[in-house]
């Protein structure tokens, strides 16, 4: 979704969460299925947007209107309005689609945990915008019972791209997962996993972030699944990464062999030449 509606797509004065809006994540959406596509795969980290999905929705044939039976402006500003949503001119191809969201946050849809008071200060939200969204999403999620049953504005990631996920979990065929557990069952890397000697991954830094869903612990508890050990390599370690090892990463080593500068360690050739290095040293202590 940041492809279209991405915080990074505009500059910092331009932050407004009132004005920006998911309308092209629904346009590509909507090209794509009339283009054939029936199964799809979409990540909604990194927005720019706050109006719940609503933009996006609208470009798929949803009405979102105010009492006068008119369409509400998009962006967050339009949620202000909202008295009733109609699902008469929906494009009838949605109903054959499903759609798996990659989501790595837990945040519901409204309150102190909720896309606006957690997500809404670096989209360009003041105080006072944080407030008026997270009662205008509080709405638009009861207005949205009406017509979904599956509207749950306090289930698990709906909250995320400020409340993107809870406009795909409401009203289309869509579940809610992990990044990395879509990334391993797309590419089935069990297979390779159940038959492997050791598993090894890595990603550029190990710290406690790691173990929140990113990829090296999505990786270790597949492979405990079948009872392997589980090395990991890094650019760098922190302090904190030792809880890596709590969560099925047996031993991890960073791969940096001396004083450096960012920009060198970050060189394609010297971070190939220092993994290949570490790498070897590691396994000759295993198989030698």
């Amino acid at each position: 979704m940041a492809s279209a509606s991405g915080i990074t797509l505009i500059s910092d004065n331009e932050r407004n969460p009132l004005e920006t809006t998911t309308y092209g994540v629904g346009e590509i959406i909507k090209d794509a299925i009339n283009r054939g596509c029936k199964r799809f795969i979409i990540g909604i980290g990194g927005s720019a947007t706050n109006d719940g999905g609503t933009g996006m929705l609208t470009a798929l044939g949803y009405e979102f209107l105010d009492k006068n039976n008119k369409p509400i402006a998009l962006g967050a500003k339009g949620l202000n309005d909202l008295y009733r949503i109609n699902i008469d001119n929906v494009i009838p191809q949605l109903k054959e689609c499903s759609f798996n969201i990659a989501c790595d946050v837990t945040n519901p849809l409204c309150g102190e945990s909720g896309c606006s008071a957690v997500y809404g200060p670096q989209k360009g939200a003041t105080p006072e915008m944080i407030k008026d969204m997270d009662e205008w999403l509080n709405n638009y999620a009861e207005i949205a019972k009406t017509v979904s049953a599956k509207a749950d504005k306090d289930y698990a990631g709906v909250g995320a791209a400020g409340g993107l996920g809870f406009a795909f979990l409401s009203f289309t065929n869509a579940v809610l997962k992990s990044g990395i557990e879509i990334v391993l069952e797309e590419i089935n890397i069990e297979n390779d996993i159940e038959t492997a000697d050791i598993v090894v991954t890595g990603e550029g830094r190990l710290d406690s972030q790691t173990v929140m869903g990113k990829a090296p612990i999505g990786v270790a508890r597949l492979a405990k699944k079948y009872g392997k050990k589980v090395i990991a390599f890094s650019g760098c370690v922190t302090d904190e990464a030792e809880v890596c090892n709590e969560y099925g990463i047996d031993a991890f080593f960073p791969i940096l062999r001396g004083v450096t500068t960012l920009e060198e360690a970050l060189d394609v050739r010297n971070a190939y030449k220092n993994l290949t290095a570490t790498a070897c040293q590691v396994f000759r202590l295993i198989f030698k």
